[in-house]
């Protein structure tokens, strides 16, 4: 079974459809959380993971935007939750709201959390890889960071697919993981994306223009 990772969306919607358009066939999709959020399309990518019936866990953003709770966030990610609140509608909210911060999914194989195991607000970085994050699963995703990278150990695989709609590794390509099952293999990809319609709509959208202007540069 193969299994194409997801993270990070962040309202995207240019950068989900291309990273749908490349991703090489798989057997179902899983998100690491953070669907809504700094970019303008907060709607469009929520109703594009309910349709596909995605598994998805519980971002910070998008507990921002469920529980108005975006006071410790900067300007650009307070901008970008209250653009989400404003475009979602009471079945779109819902679903947010309806997601866990942890899930098991294809037999228990694959653990999704956002942030940590043990903290979904933790940023877990490369360098904070080991195979001690793992425990029943065979694989572990995470997100939070937007650095995409992937470690495979005799225990399993643990794995950040990287950021769909905000790269911030110096890489503006759109982010994504696909992991074999049977194999237990994990391979990384990045998908070029038209920023700048992204950074058209940001405009459009009277969100900050530094949301349009970071994403050409990857940070």
């Amino acid at each position: 079974m193969r299994v194409g990772l997801i993270s990070d969306v962040h309202g995207n919607l240019v950068a989900l459809e291309a990273v749908f358009e490349d991703m090489p066939e798989v057997d179902a999709l899983a998100c690491a959380g953070d669907v809504v959020g700094y970019n303008p399309w907060p709607a469009e990518c929520v109703d594009e993971l309910r349709e596909r019936e995605v598994p998805t866990v519980l971002g910070n953003h998008d507990v921002a935007v469920v529980e108005g709770s975006a006071f410790r966030f900067n300007s650009m990610a307070r901008a970008g939750v209250e653009h989400a609140r404003t475009e979602l509608d009471d079945e779109q909210r819902a679903w947010l709201e309806s997601l866990p911060t942890e899930r098991l999914e294809f037999d228990e194989r694959v653990k999704l959390v956002h942030g940590h195991p043990d903290d979904p607000d933790r940023y877990t970085y490369p360098e904070e890889f080991s195979p001690r994050l793992l425990e029943d699963e065979d694989v572990l995703v995470l997100g939070h960071t937007h650095v995409q990278h992937a470690e495979q150990y005799s225990e399993g695989i643990v794995v950040n697919p990287g950021s769909v709609g905000q790269p911030r590794e110096g890489d503006p390509r759109a982010a994504y993981a696909v992991v074999d099952l049977e194999a237990l293999t994990v391979d990384t990809h990045r998908v070029e994306y038209d920023v700048e319609a992204v950074q058209e709509a940001v405009a459009e959208a009277g969100l900050p223009s530094q949301l349009g202007s970071r994403l050409a540069r990857g940070k």
